[in-house]
């Protein structure tokens, strides 16, 4: 089970959601949009950014959350600096990424979802990158591995630290 975490909205950061929500014409047919571009100023969507969007968009905070929830792409919690994500497509499944998971779990000492206590790295899976012929696929931020292994999980983290 997840951590609940609070964050108290500083007035700047009312007012940037007011400002993207506006630019968005207060439309409820754009809410992932709004949602994408929320997310990229903070990292992640807490509860209290939800209430804000959904607030502005007047719709109930329940449909907000029930998207947020939905799509893979957003997330509740805060993403370490380098966020890891392993592939656990079929082609990637098949070809071992189940290990590479199992290692980078290992070496980071988090699970899924969660992010290591320094805030650099955090830990997810993603259905299928569409790298399917360099499986198992690994990517940290915008980087992509092909061809991982479980032994080249140290000189990944290596390269990030």
């Amino acid at each position: 089970m997840a951590d609940n975490i609070t964050i108290k909205l500083k007035k700047e950061d009312n007012e940037f959601i007011e400002k993207v929500c506006a630019s968005f014409n207060y439309s409820k047919t754009e809410l992932i949009n709004v949602l994408h571009q929320v997310q990229e100023h903070f990292g992640y969507l807490p509860a209290e950014v939800q209430e804000k969007i959904a607030s502005e968009l007047k719709m109930s905070v329940a449909k907000v959350f029930g998207v947020v929830t939905f799509y893979s792409f957003f997330t509740m919690l805060p993403k370490g600096e380098f966020p890891i994500s392993i592939c656990t497509g079929t082609a990637c499944y098949v070809r071992g990424a189940e290990k590479v998971l199992d290692e980078f779990r290992k070496q980071l000492n988090i699970e899924v979802g969660q992010t290591t206590p320094d805030g650099k790295f955090s830990l997810g899976c993603l259905r299928c990158v569409g790298a399917c012929g360099l499986a198992p696929v690994v990517m940290v931020g915008e980087k992509t591995f092909g061809r991982v292994s479980a032994d080249k999980v140290e000189e990944i983290l290596a390269e990030f630290r």
